[in-house]
């Protein structure tokens, strides 16, 4: 899939970026070899390939101990809230 710079410039105005003139076509470059590299990867057989649960199946991930580390200071910060109850943050209903 080869992109053009207007498809670039509808991406950009989607997602509210500015762009010279300079990033457009460096991004339409970028953008066309990323999707020439997705249809490249779709193109390969899968359908023998077994679906993993975890990527390190049979091996065991060594995790850190879960401990607290840090004290709460939830009181401290909610005292500039303008209206909290029984410690959570009390806001205007926007939906009825």
């Amino acid at each position: 899939m080869s992109l053009t710079r207007r498809d670039v410039e509808g991406i950009a105005h989607l997602a509210r970026l500015q762009l010279s003139d300079q990033d457009l076509s460096r991004y339409t470059d970028s953008l066309t070899k990323i999707f020439a590299f997705v249809e490249q990867l779709s193109a390969v057989d899968t359908g023998a390939v077994e679906p993993m649960a975890h990527p390190l199946a049979g091996e065991a991930q060594r995790l850190r101990l879960d401990s607290v580390s840090e004290s709460n200071h939830r009181d401290l910060y909610q005292e500039n809230a303008p209206l909290v109850e029984a410690g959570l943050y009390v806001v205007p209903r926007v939906i009825e």
